[in-house]
């Protein structure tokens, strides 16, 4: 079980650290092409595409093939795209290589968490999740660090090198004890299109576009906040970053098991606090002491959104999960670049950089509406759809119900 889920989060690691890694090495690709660093931040753009893009193609194309197997072809994808970033020889190879890296983001992603939480059960669905998803938490404290170190070092293709042997590794990892895990029969796209089209996983995956759009509101303009208005030095925002990834760590402990005790008010508490969090952060941003404090609490709020909206997504697509957990992700790459801009319209606006965190409360907020009207349609009565997948796969059931669901 444990080396499972280490082998799932390994390969949640490597993709973390490539989305990231990047944006710290923006003015080594830029003279290593030979472009603006302008064009360079384009490249950061070529992956969320390739996610988006990714996820729902690959996850349909796979959709008869055991979870296993689809895992590692999926892995490797994604090793050979860093291996192609690594040699490509300019900027529209490297572009079109940074798409075929983020082609298997979401399917890896949505298939591995399925995997955790079947090998678990549906009592401690939401933990086994987040230890998966803790992987992307630890590439931000470790693997974007020390990639951009290396980059900076050896040059900024080192850097993807290495990611493509840690995907390569993370193949190995899944082979060797991720258990066969077939799909469920009679489950073709045609089902699982249909489970991502219900009402509930619709509107969960509205929930995550904006509430998660509220921490990368903040997020990607971190830099110049931490040195335009907490007054530190460029030198500390490497730190800061790795702190931020401190607290998605500590979040990703302590939602797991809140999630499995009850999983919707675990959403709307995460919800509601990041939006505090945020509001917080406009004031806390003007002295470093309190700016990074309150860095550290908004990772940690972030990270509460994430792995309980996965599994409650995964329930209510009931016994075709696998597509509605690979769009999930996708939902939170366009919350990555749609927090992103408004945050920058904020700017341009001349509201200053304070104004990404009050853009980032109003979005979280219209994500805790969506969560909340969710949540009384289900109670209503008004969700139709199957429930929770894992017991189905485990027993054959139709009617199998999950604890952790009783909200």
């Amino acid at each position: 079980m444990a080396p499972a889920l280490l082998a799932l989060a390994l390969g949640a690691f490597a993709i973390g650290t490539t989305e990231f890694v990047i944006m710290g090495l923006l003015p080594q690709v830029a003279a290593g092409l030979s472009i603006p660093v302008a064009d360079a931040g384009n490249l950061v753009s070529a992956y969320a595409l390739g996610v988006v893009l990714g996820a729902p193609l690959l996850t349909a194309l796979s959709t008869r093939l055991p979870r296993k197997n689809a895992l590692v072809l999926f892995l490797g994808i994604f090793a050979l795209g860093n291996l192609a970033t690594a040699f490509a020889p300019g900027y529209g190879t490297v572009f079109a290589a940074r798409m075929l890296a983020g082609l298997p983001h979401g399917a890896f992603l949505g298939a591995g968490t399925l995997v955790a939480a079947h090998l678990v059960g549906p009592a401690k669905q939401a933990t086994a999740v987040a230890r998966v998803l803790l992987g992307l938490t630890v590439a931000n404290i470790v693997g974007v660090p020390g990639g951009t170190f290396l980059g900076q070092l050896f040059g900024w293709r080192s850097a993807f090198l290495v990611v493509a042997a840690i995907g390569a590794l993370a193949v190995l990892g899944v082979l060797a004890f991720v258990p066969s895990v077939p799909m469920p029969q009679g489950i073709g796209l045609k089902r699982e299109l249909s489970a991502l089209g219900t009402r509930q996983v619709v509107l969960g995956l509205v929930t995550g576009v904006f509430g998660f759009a509220g921490v990368f509101a903040v997020y990607s303009y971190i830099s110049p906040m931490m040195t335009g208005l907490a007054g530190l030095p460029e030198s500390a925002v490497p730190v800061v970053l790795a702190l931020f990834g401190v607290g998605m760590t500590a979040g990703s402990l302590v939602v797991g098991p809140l999630g499995d005790r009850a999983l919707r008010p675990t959403i709307y508490g995460a919800l509601a606090t990041l939006a505090v969090v945020l509001l917080v952060f406009s004031f806390a941003v003007h002295t470093a002491w309190s700016a990074v404090l309150m860095t550290v609490v908004l990772g940690a709020a972030g990270f509460g959104v994430t792995a309980p909206l996965q599994v409650l997504i995964m329930q209510k697509a009931g016994n075709a999960p696998t597509m509605a957990a690979a769009s999930n992700h996708s939902a939170f790459n366009l919350a990555n670049a749609g927090g992103a801009w408004l945050g920058g319209v904020g700017i341009s606006a001349g509201f200053g950089y304070t104004s990404p965190a009050i853009i980032g409360v109003v979005l979280t907020l219209v994500g805790l509406a969506f969560a909340l009207t969710a949540g009384r349609m289900d109670r209503g009565g008004a969700s139709a759809g199957p429930r929770l997948v894992a017991n189905r796969q485990r027993q054959g059931s139709t009617e199998a119900i999950s604890a952790a669901e009783r909200d």
